[in-house]
């Protein structure tokens, strides 16, 4: 079957641009969907593969056309097929933020992620997905899941289950008082291509729903890929606050960025792990301490959190979060 799917890919692209091409892989991310480079040796394009058994291509299509129509680059759209799962577009390149970010190039990057950011919030929202009460549970519950249980082998009593729904609660409340703005959902350094014009490119947009104006602020600043110190992330902070959000207090803006990256990196840890052991992509498990130590600072730096993180320093002690390498051959 994945012969039969790579021949049909590859005749998509060349029935669109009428001319011989040689394929390659571009990327692949955390769902089901695959991207791959087509070369007629002069020029470049990506196909999207994204199963329509497994992915829907629509949601897709029509959130890159809202962020093209406010002026954010997104890929241009060539040609697509919903019924086979397939999406011919515009080659933003390789350059993601992530290998390129260090202490000289950093406040321009992201300077120009948080103008696209200013931007982006404006997106139409019309018929968007609610980042509601029950998205956020059903996201953060992936952790005791896949985190607590499957990976460390940790089994929850009732009273520290109390005390994981009690944090949860705060944070959803936390959530819900922040004014609701079109969120990108994952918006990072892995997501962020550095383009000649109109920096960034942005991609992986698809998950976008109407959720709280500090969101993709936290994934920005707070990425699961790389840390900045704690000084260099307030400055940043505050700089955005001056442009784009001045009539919010600084104090209130730093608890809301600080609250919601913490229910988003909660939901990592668990994701993190399910792609492990659900879907077999391992490269994830050495993202966890990183996440981990995320998750730990901001609640240490809360009251009402200090339980929740007790709890999961004491849940996690000595163990080791990243499976070793003998044990990558399966997820079994």
């Amino acid at each position: 079957m994945s012969d039969v799917r790579a021949q049909a890919r590859l005749q998509f692209a060349t029935d669109y641009l009428h001319r011989p091409l040689r394929i390659e892989v571009a990327s692949a991310d955390a769902s089901f969907r695959s991207y791959w480079r087509m070369s007629d040796g002069a020029s470049t394009w990506i196909v999207m593969d994204a199963p329509p058994d497994q992915e829907n291509t629509a949601p897709w299509l029509d959130i890159g056309a809202r962020l093209h129509r406010a002026g954010l680059h997104t890929p241009d759209v060539l040609a697509s097929d919903l019924t086979r799962g397939f999406v011919l577009m515009e080659d933003l390149g390789t350059r993601t933020y992530l290998p390129e970010l260090n202490d000289t190039t950093a406040d321009t990057l992201y300077t120009d992620a948080g103008n696209a950011l200013a931007r982006m919030q404006g997106v139409d929202t019309a018929g968007l997905p609610v980042f509601d009460r029950a998205q956020m549970v059903m996201e953060m519950e992936l952790m005791p899941e896949w985190f607590l249980r499957r990976h460390l082998g940790f089994a929850t009593s009732c009273e520290q289950w109390d005390v994981i729904e009690a944090a949860f609660t705060f944070l959803i409340h936390a959530a819900l008082e922040q004014p609701r703005r079109f969120m990108h959902r994952d918006y990072h350094s892995r997501n962020l291509l550095i383009t000649a014009s109109n920096n960034p490119g942005i991609i992986d947009f698809q998950g976008a729903m109407l959720g709280p104006v500090t969101y993709d602020l936290a994934s920005l600043l707070r990425d699961c890929y790389i840390v900045w110190p704690g000084e260099r992330v307030q400055a940043w902070l505050e700089q955005f606050r001056l442009r784009f959000a001045a009539q919010i207090d600084a104090a209130t803006f730093r608890r809301w960025f600080d609250l919601i990256g913490l229910q988003r990196h909660i939901k990592v840890l668990g994701i993190f792990c399910r792609l492990w052991y659900r879907d077999g992509k391992a490269g994830y498990l050495a993202d966890l301490p990183r996440v981990l130590d995320y998750v730990l600072n901001v609640s240490r730096a809360y009251p009402e959190l200090l339980d929740f993180a007790n709890l999961l320093e004491r849940t996690v002690g000595a163990r080791d979060l990243v499976i070793p390498d003998s044990r990558l051959l399966s997820p079994a």
